[in-house]
Parts: structure tokens; sequence; C-alpha cells
């Protein structure tokens, strides 16, 4: 199992930039794959990035061009870039271990973007 803590949230306003990094401690094979996802107020949870261990990324849709995913091996950590933030982008935002079964969850952190 992995251990999981996000960092980096808060108050932002409109058009401002923000870095969300989530430290993961345990079994390094199921930190293979840290995930995003957030979850806007009165909304389901949706996956916003991934990254594996080899670097290869995936941004959502939604998120593409203005959300960046990276990692730092070394770290055991992620970091999710947040660009040219909106007021929809406000939610918790939530880190995930999806390699090994149960998956595993950080306790999130969460995002207000002002307008």
């Amino acid at each position: 199992q992995v251990l999981l803590v996000e960092s980096g949230g808060g108050l932002v306003q409109t058009g401002e930039s923000q870095r969300l990094s989530c430290t993961a401690s345990g079994d390094r094979l199921c930190m293979s794959s840290l995930n995003w996802y957030r979850q806007p107020p009165g909304k389901k949870r949706e996956l916003v990035a991934s990254i594996n261990s080899n670097g290869v990324t995936f941004i959502a849709d939604t998120v593409q061009g203005q959300f960046n995913i990276t990692r730092d091996n070394s770290k055991n950590t992620s970091y999710l870039q947040m660009n040219n933030l909106i007021p929809d982008d406000t939610a918790g935002y939530f880190c995930n271990a999806d390699y090994c079964v149960p998956d595993s969850w950080g306790q999130g952190t969460h995002v207000t973007v002002s307008s």
C-alpha cells in the first residue's frame, strides 16, 4: 500500500497559477502510476492527469493545455501544475495510486479560484 500526502492548495485569483504536490511513501511498485483527480462542489470526482514512473503522462481533455503533470522519482513526488485558473477549477484535488489493489488515496487539498 501507499500513503499519499497532498499539499499546495489554497485560494488563488482567476488567471493565476498553482502547483500541487503529492508525496508517496510505502510500496514503490504501488506508486508506479500516480494520478490526480478533482471533485468540484456537488459534482463527481474526475481524473485530470496521470503519470507513470517512466514519465508517460495523460492529461484530460478538459484541462489540456492548462494543467501539466510531472514527477520526481527520487522524491516519490508528483506535481500538478495548474495555469490560468478559473472559478470552474475550484475543487478538492486528490492524489491516487492505482497500480495495486486496492488503490490508495490521499486526503486531498482544496483549491478555490476567486473571480
